[in-house]
C-alpha cells in the first residue's frame, strides 16, 4: 500500500511540475464582452425580374460584409406590410405563388461564395408572359449572411425572420 501511495505522489509531482514555453495566443472571440455583439450581416436589394434576364438577377454581396467559406446565406422577400402595425412582413424564400389561372411559380435563390442569384422558378410548361407586373417588378429582398457554426449552436429557426434579425447587425 505504501509503494502505491509513493508512486501516486511521484506521478502527481511529475505531472504538475512540468513547464514549457507558452503557446501562441488564440484568436479574439466574439463573446459579447469586447463590444462585438453581432453574428450576421444583411443588406437589401429591390429588383425587377425581366424576360431579357430570364427572370433572374445576380446580386454581388457587398465587400463590407465579411465572408467565410462556412457562412450560410439566406434570402427573404418583402411580402407585405402589416395593416395594423405598418411593419414589413418578410418570408424566407423559396415562396410558391398560385396564379389566378391555377398555375404556380416560385421566388427562389441560390448562392455562391460572394454572389446571390434571385430568380423566378416554374414548371417547363409555365408561360412567363402571363406573370403580372406586380409579381415581377419592384420586388425587395433582404439577403442575410450568418456564420453556420452559430446557427447550429443556437438551433436558430431560420424560417422565423424576426428571430434571425435579432442576431444581425
Amino acid at each position: 500500500m505504501r509503494k502505491i501511495a509513493i508512486l501516486l505522489f511521484a506521478l502527481t509531482f511529475i505531472l504538475t511540475s512540468c513547464t514549457g514555453d507558452q503557446g501562441p495566443p488564440g484568436f479574439d472571440g466574439q463573446d459579447g464582452l469586447d463590444g462585438v455583439n453581432f453574428v450576421g450581416q444583411s443588406f437589401e436589394r429591390t429588383i425587377d425580374f425581366l424576360p431579357e434576364n430570364n427572370y433572374e438577377e445576380y446580386i454581388v454581396i457587398p465587400s463590407s460584409i465579411d465572408l467565410y467559406d462556412t457562412d450560410m446565406t439566406l434570402a427573404y422577400i418583402l411580402w407585405e406590410q402589416d395593416p395594423v402595425t405598418g411593419n414589413d412582413v418578410w418570408r424566407l424564400i423559396p415562396q410558391t405563388i398560385f396564379t389566378d389561372s391555377g398555375e404556380l411559380f416560385q421566388y427562389n435563390y441560390d448562392y455562391s461564395f460572394d454572389e446571390v442569384r434571385l430568380f423566378i422558378d416554374a414548371p417547363a410548361n409555365f408561360d412567363f408572359n402571363n406573370l403580372s407586373t406586380a409579381a415581377t417588378l419592384n420586388q425587395t429582398f433582404r439577403i442575410v449572411v450568418l456564420p453556420v457554426d452559430f446557427v447550429n449552436s443556437t438551433n436558430l429557426d431560420i424560417t422565423n425572420y424576426d428571430d434571425v434579425m435579432e442576431f444581425v447587425e
